[in-house]
């Protein structure tokens, strides 16, 4: 008996074949054989992680590069298809290099005297312990180990620990969430590890806010060409390299734009990408802190960014707000921006860029634009969480005189 074949990878990362069955770890290409074993095709890799695929921080390493593009695509066309969108021609997926994510959020817990420190497992509390990593930044992965050392010196039955790390412009900056230094002796510990390791900046959090512990100089992350003000737990693209995908995308759908509104701004990710001689840009975000280094960073740099703070959820801009401008840019969370999409769609905006890290709810908004007149133009898919299921794109509608 002949097996049956798998033609796809579905949402959540399993193999799918054409009579709806689904098997995990599988390729497209792979074979399902009548006893239920797999038969590995041409796009079935050896996984480069000996923690796969138990670690919860990467689904598709047993994907080649082909396949992971295709998955990429195939979920930024699948979503635009299934609200009867009609994807315009588009490049293959953008995928991000191994070894770039310059951001990530770890678990740490005490198990007996030691401390295992890492990501979870897929669907489970569940540490696993990381000996390696090939997705993290070489920085980030660099301090896991000496992380671990330190927080066993705690000698905490009861430790459990969220790290955060974020490379900036300085090195690293670390949060540690749920952990205190309560005596002289923990406190210079932290200092110690701080400097030796040559730290942007460590803060801790007990869950009253994040505490400095360190931060010589001004923690910055440079967006376009301007440093900004990093806060602690400010939104960062997860790698620079998936940013300059999506920020150049921007740039060269929005050339020409004399005025372009930055919806959902964040710390200026696209504000300043796009500010120039010949672009003014208005960036509007709600959380106050972000709102603050963006309006910081455009006054100390002089570039044409005039940062808004509002909450455009409660508060979207209006249509005839939005009239004032050449070009909209919006980088919503991930539910959307129904509200602020209804507006854009009944304004005379001729230009939007739209932002996502949700593919469901970006066709949800697109079916709203184009039912306010706008045609898809352009699509974008970016793979910058590399072997993982989450998957960002940059689109642009236009809407004709």
């Amino acid at each position: 008996m002949t097996g049956t074949r798998v033609i796809r990878i579905a949402a959540k990362g399993e193999g799918q074949t054409a009579d709806g069955r689904y098997i995990a770890l599988a390729a497209p290409g792979d074979i399902l054989e009548a006893d239920g074993s797999v038969t590995r095709g041409p796009d079935h890799v050896d996984p480069p992680c000996r923690h796969f695929p138990a670690c919860g921080g990467c689904q598709l390493q047993h994907l080649s590069e082909r396949a992971l593009e295709e998955y990429v695509f195939g979920r930024v066309e699948g979503a635009a298809l299934g609200q009867d969108i009609a994807p315009p021609p588009a490049e293959p997926a953008h995928l991000s290099p191994p070894s770039t994510r310059r951001r990530a959020t770890l678990h740490a817990q005490a198990i007996g005297k030691r401390v295992v420190l890492g990501f979870r497992e897929q669907g489970s509390h569940k540490i696993v312990d990381l000996r390696e990593c090939h997705v993290l930044a070489p920085e980030l992965l660099d301090l896991i180990a000496p992380i671990k050392r330190l927080l066993e010196s705690w000698a905490t039955r009861k430790l459990a620990v969220d790290v955060e790390m974020t490379l900036a412009d300085q090195g690293v900056a670390l949060a540690l969430h749920g952990i205190t230094a309560d005596d002289l002796t923990r406190t210079e510990a932290l200092l110690d590890f701080a400097r030796d390791h040559k730290l942007a900046r460590l803060t801790l959090d007990n869950g009253y806010g994040p505490e400095s512990v360190w931060e010589p100089d001004p923690v910055t992350v440079t967006l376009g060409d301007t440093p900004v003000g990093l806060p602690p737990g400010a939104f960062l693209q997860a790698t620079r390299d998936g940013e300059d995908a999506l920020t150049g995308a921007a740039r060269a759908w929005l050339a020409g734009s004399s005025t372009v509104a930055d919806l959902f701004s964040g710390l200026g990710t696209f504000a300043f990408a796009l500010a120039g001689p010949q672009t003014k840009v208005l960036a509007v975000e709600a959380a106050r802190d972000a709102h603050l280094a963006c309006q910081a960073a455009a006054r100390s740099s002089g570039r044409p960014v005039h940062a808004l703070h509002r909450d455009l959820f409660r508060n979207p801009l209006r249509t005839e707000e939005l009239d004032r401008f050449g070009a909209v840019v919006l980088d919503p969370p991930r539910a959307g921006a129904k509200e602020q999409v209804a507006q854009i769609a009944a304004s005379k905006v001729a230009r939007v860029c739209y932002v996502s890290c949700n593919p469901a709810s970006w066709a949800k908004d697109a079916a709203t634009l184009i039912a306010g007149g706008y045609r898809l133009a352009g699509l974008r898919a970016v793979g910058q969480f590399r072997w993982s299921t989450h998957v960002e794109l940059a689109s642009l509608f236009l809407k004709d005189a």
